[in-house]
């Protein structure tokens, strides 16, 4: 005889969801195993999205925006796992000749990389691993190497050695070239119409997109230092600077962006020599830095501008030339000397996970961009891919 139907399906979804709530990841997998009503059940993203903020890099913000729709949370969940572990595949996919001092950003299916005074476009595979072995495009303009771009709202803007700022549309022929700076344009970042540029020349400038405006400086900032690094506030009502730290002047300033005046300075202990490479913002509020003085520190515009609310120091005492976050838990960081990767979680004081991609030549990780499930790490003679997904 047929066994009599389970008193649990009696109950409407709502509250069998609310049970498995209470469950953790382990209890999930478990139930998954029971049968194909209960897998289903268990594998809704209702019930794995808790569990995913407290994960590193599944996507989740601090504030619980998802930044990876469309992939079940669950599977981040398990390549999560990875990520603290230090469970993936490593793959070498470009490699050059010359050694440059490439940048690059991701965009859905493609890796933008700078290569020499070109950047190029390249088409990620479905795994996203590997690359298409030609560039679908190419975005020249630069006389010199590119120093840095960005890619915002379908357009790239690139400052390059030659002291000039290119600003591309991806899917067309338009393109703009102005004069920007005596020097070559170490930095640039691009919102709401508004570009920001770094330069050697020690001066940071706020350039117009608007119509009738392209390319005319509204603002010229005086440095008085060298500038490494830039990035404007997600609400454009400011942007930060990072220099060379060769003065008496914190190389950290914040700037109005509507009037180019001084806003405030961020800390004070920065000794001679303890320039800025990279900033990045995780809010507008929360903001990462690194550089010379081989620190990554996260300031909190709210409570102080003296004192950073979390550092932590490499472990080899070598300069951070980049920084990135999952703008939750998880920062990865790329050092000066033997092209070493390392993650970090917030949560914790000491490295997470380190990663040597440089051997047996020495390179800085110039740039470092990473999916939920890939990152990606530019050195002087190749790049390099490792795949989180591979247990």
């Amino acid at each position: 005889a047929a066994s009599p139907p389970s008193p649990l399906w009696a109950l409407p979804e709502e509250l069998l969801l609310l049970i498995c709530s209470y469950l953790d990841a382990q209890a999930l997998g478990r139930l998954a195993q029971v049968c194909r009503r209960l897998r289903f059940l268990s594998g809704r993203d209702l019930l794995w999205r808790r569990i995913a903020r407290g994960c590193l890099n599944s996507g989740f913000t601090q504030l619980g925006t998802d930044l990876a729709a469309g992939i079940p949370v669950k599977e981040r969940v398990k390549v999560s796992q990875n990520w603290r572990h230090g469970r993936c595949r490593r793959e070498t996919v470009l490699k050059w000749k010359c050694n440059l001092m490439p940048w690059m950003e991701l965009d859905g299916e493609y890796l933008y990389l700078s290569q020499a005074e070109n950047i190029q476009a390249y088409h990620l595979s479905a795994e996203g691993t590997g690359l298409q072995h030609h560039p679908q495009a190419i975005f020249s303009g630069h006389q010199e190497d590119v120093c840095r771009f960005v890619l915002v709202n379908s357009h790239i803007v690139s400052g390059g050695g030659d002291g000039s700022i290119v600003l591309h549309k991806i899917r067309g022929s338009y393109s703009v070239k102005f004069s920007a700076h005596e020097q070559e344009v170490n930095c640039v970042d691009f919102q709401g119409g508004l570009i920001v540029s770094g330069s050697r020349d020690r001066t940071a400038k706020v350039w117009s997109l608007s119509a009738g405006r392209v390319g005319q400086c509204l603002h010229t900032v005086q440095t008085e230092d060298r500038v490494w690094s830039i990035a404007i506030s997600p609400l454009l009502s400011s942007f930060v600077t990072g220099t060379a730290c060769c003065g008496h002047t914190s190389p950290l300033r914040i700037w109005d962006l509507e009037s180019g005046q001084l806003l405030t300075c961020l800390g004070t202990d920065f000794h001679r020599g303890a320039g800025v490479l990279d900033v990045f913002y995780e809010t507008p509020s929360l903001l990462l830095s690194c550089g010379y003085d081989t620190y990554i520190r996260y300031w909190d515009i709210r409570t102080s501008t003296r004192k950073c609310i979390q550092e932590w120091e490499e472990p080899h005492d070598s300069a951070l030339y980049c920084v990135r976050s999952d703008k939750n838990h998880m920062i990865a960081s790329g050092s000066s000397y033997y092209g070493v990767v390392r993650l970090w979680d917030k949560r914790q004081t000491r490295c997470l996970q380190s990663f040597h991609l440089s051997s047996p030549t020495s390179s800085p990780v110039y740039c470092l961009r990473f999916s939920t499930t890939h990152l990606y790490a530019a050195l002087a003679s190749a790049l390099h891919v490792l795949d989180f997904t591979a247990s």
